[in-house]
């Protein structure tokens, strides 16, 4: 299948011995960008995809259908693998079982679904998860949506944030029970709380976040840990670059005094222009 080597390459780093940091991806250029640099793999978070695709913040009104076409989007750019934050599934179990089948289709190398109770419900300001029952009836849909096996599956879980150590370790047990290939976690606090988590699971640990004295990759991969995110910066940086150009723009300033912006080489770099320069000349016959 056309995207089996990036799955191949997520397992891989699954099953391995160390920790990796993603690269935060979310439209073509930012994936280019990051396979670039060298990351092993990318995460297409809920939050940046809502700002890419809509321009609003992280409160679930982005749809399967614009999530799963920029992911798409991403796939035909580049060839690195992207875990995709699939949220709740947009839905419920059913649901959940055709959001795997549309973002395997996308190119995901991988993706998260959790028991987060989304959108939030009328009246309730906090977060809320779902029954532990139906979190399994979901990661049980999602196992049952994929077509490719080599397709990754995780669930994840806020407990922690939530609810409790215990419950955390309860969801975390029984969603492993499912089949499901690796485990991710948000709110994790200290590292007497991974410890615990690490001691009382068995599949490879993705985490979402952790304090700062929790980020040395050593620790983290005697942990179980495999793949330790940071934020999505990326986006905040574009964000006032973008601003910073424009208001200077707005204010008068001469474009080619314009500050940080993408030298020649850069932009014909990941706008792949060498490339398309040959296949011109082999294709429609263009001279160089």
């Amino acid at each position: 299948m056309a995207f089996r080597k990036r799955r191949e390459t997520l397992r891989s780093i699954l099953k391995g011995s160390s920790c990796v940091r993603p690269g935060s991806v979310y439209d073509a250029i930012s994936i280019r960008i990051a396979e670039d640099l060298g990351f092993e793999v990318g995460m297409f978070g809920g939050s940046v995809a809502s700002l890419a695709v809509l321009g609003d913040p992280d409160i679930a009104l982005i749809t399967l259908t614009e999530l799963a076409e920029q992911m798409r989007r991403m796939s035909r750019a580049a060839a690195l693998p992207v875990l995709v934050d699939a949220d709740h599934g947009y839905g419920n179990a059913l649901n959940v079982r055709r959001t795997v089948q549309e973002l395997e289709t996308a190119g995901a190398a991988g993706l998260t679904i959790e028991d987060t109770l989304l959108p939030l419900a009328f009246g309730e300001a906090k977060t809320q998860l779902i029954s532990l029952e139906e979190g399994v009836g979901k990661m049980k849909a999602a196992l049952d949506g994929r077509g490719d096996p080599s397709l990754v599956i995780m669930a994840r879980t806020g407990a922690l944030s939530v609810t409790s150590l215990e419950d955390a370790m309860l969801r975390a047990k029984a969603y492993e029970a499912t089949g499901v290939d690796a485990l991710f976690f948000t709110g994790v606090r200290t590292p007497a709380e991974l410890e615990a988590i690490a001691a009382a699971t068995r599949l490879p640990i993705v985490l979402g976040g952790a304090p700062e004295e929790m980020t040395a990759l050593d620790y983290l991969a005697t942990q179980r840990v495999r793949i330790a995110l940071q934020g999505h910066a990326p986006v905040a940086a574009s964000t006032q670059a973008v601003y910073e150009t424009l208001k200077a723009l707005r204010e008068g300033t001469s474009p080619r005094n314009l500050k940080g912006l993408a030298s020649p080489e850069l932009a014909g770099r990941v706008t792949r222009e060498r490339e398309m320069k040959v296949r011109s000349g082999e294709l429609l016959g263009l001279k160089k």
